[in-house]
């Protein structure tokens, strides 16, 4: 059988309309917008300012705080499942998410949330995203 150069050119074409992703594994912030660190980074952040969480990849995880600040905390291990849900749960009895805090996927499974893997914050790191390729400084 002769496939021809038809097989061929629709292998090419399939291959070109393929999305292109960043190497996560060398920089596990590539799939994240752009930031400028805006200081030292810090051990605890305060539960109750945190008005949004912005799941980037299976280490990067977004906290916007009331008031505009960001902190971005990169997680020291891929978090498996955490790109793809982009949700997070979490315990804690005190007012503060720490670096030591284990965080866990939240899993949408047949319409009932339920935890997945559970992994290892790090350190949350103050930063400004980048608009227009430039933070203001």
């Amino acid at each position: 059988m002769h496939t021809g150069p038809y097989l061929v050119a629709l292998a090419l074409a399939v291959a070109a309309c393929a999305p292109v992703e960043r190497d996560t594994a060398a920089d596990p912030t590539a799939a994240a917008p752009p930031v400028k660190v805006r200081g030292e980074p810090r051990n605890c952040i305060n539960r109750s300012q945190i008005r949004q969480t912005r799941v980037r990849s299976d280490r990067v995880i977004d906290f916007e705080m009331r008031g505009g600040k960001v902190f971005r905390n990169t997680l020291p291990a891929s978090c498996p499942g955490l790109a793809f849900e982009r949700s997070i749960t979490y315990n804690t009895s005190i007012n503060q998410l720490c670096s030591t805090q284990i965080v866990f996927v939240l899993q949408n499974i047949g319409g009932v949330p339920q935890r997945g893997a559970g992994c290892s914050l790090g350190p949350f790191v103050p930063v400004e995203y980048v608009r227009g390729g430039q933070a203001k400084d």
